[in-house]
């Protein structure tokens, strides 16, 4: 028996994921190459370091002896492995073969769905964190009755507000908004990071955000940053950004409560579906002066 050398490294091999990075490793286990960035997980996951590591190399699963289901190490010099060329090859009735696949095929699908699942993981653990990270500035805030359109009625507390179809005699404050049927919050805000968060749930249509202090509350109003509006907008079939043009969004399971996050430092707005723990969209390079 003779050793063949199965770490035969290229410097041509390209990352499986990403495709245009050089590999730095090959998987046994899950029958793929690395980068070195999508390599990372096989360093750190528990699961994923006691997988066999070797050098990039190029089609793996061709270099695994069907027999055993394990990479090639030894080359029989004398059975070469292969029948003689002078013998024909027996003929056969191959009408009753069942053809599968071969077995490396199984290992590398189940290497795959747990490199998935590890992934899914990682990537919920980054979400939960940066959520937190945004909520260590909650501030607690109230509906400013002053501001509110005449048909919006708010509760006593300040903490919640429904239409109620008809115009109240109020007093005519230039605070109060007369076209649109908004309110604004008691608190201002001029500096650092704040968050706060609403219940939307079982509501048909609504939009919420922050606004410039200075916005005009007596015409027809048009949202979009460069009017000192940024906010998110929800009906029964869309969900949008406002914006010149609007960011339409991608609809998930019904929202409940939708979280606010202002750094003025960074000029960032970012939306988050709080129970879902999921990112809805950020708004950078904001002006809110």
């Amino acid at each position: 028996m003779a050793s063949a050398n199965t770490s035969v490294s290229d410097d041509n091999f390209s990352c499986s994921i990403c495709l245009d990075l050089k590999a730095v490793k090959s998987c046994l286990e899950c029958f793929m190459s690395f980068c070195q960035t999508h390599l990372e997980p096989h360093q750190r996951v528990a699961v994923l370091k006691k997988h066999r590591l070797v050098e990039p190399m190029d089609r793996l699963e061709d270099r695994m002896c069907k027999k055993h289901d394990r990479l090639l190490e030894l080359f029989c010099q004398t059975e070469q492995a292969f029948r003689s060329l002078k013998e024909p090859p027996p003929t056969r009735d191959w009408t009753t073969v069942e053809v599968r696949p071969p077995s490396y095929v199984g290992t590398l699908r189940r290497s795959l769905d747990q490199l998935e699942e590890t992934l899914n993981m990682e990537m919920k653990k980054l979400r939960d964190a940066e959520l937190k990270r945004v909520q260590q500035y909650e501030v607690d805030v109230t509906l400013d009755p002053d501001t509110a359109h005449p048909c919006l009625i708010l509760s006593e507390d300040g903490k919640q507000v429904h239409d109620g179809d008809e115009e109240k005699e109020l007093p005519d404050n230039p605070e109060r908004f007369k076209e649109c049927l908004y309110v604004l919050t008691r608190q201002s805000f001029s500096s650092g990071r704040f968050y706060f968060d609403v219940q939307v749930k079982d509501k048909a249509g609504w939009c919420l955000g922050v606004a410039r202090e200075s916005i005009d509350r007596n015409g027809e109003i048009i949202e979009t940053p460069e009017t000192g509006y940024w906010t998110l907008y929800y009906d029964e079939d869309e969900l949008v950004f406002n914006d010149a043009p609007d960011v339409r969004l991608p609809l998930r399971a019904e929202l409940q409560k939708v979280g606010v996050f202002v750094d003025f430092d960074e000029g960032l707005v970012s939306f988050y579906d709080v129970e879902a723990r999921v990112h809805i969209y950020s708004a950078t390079g904001c002006t809110f002066n």
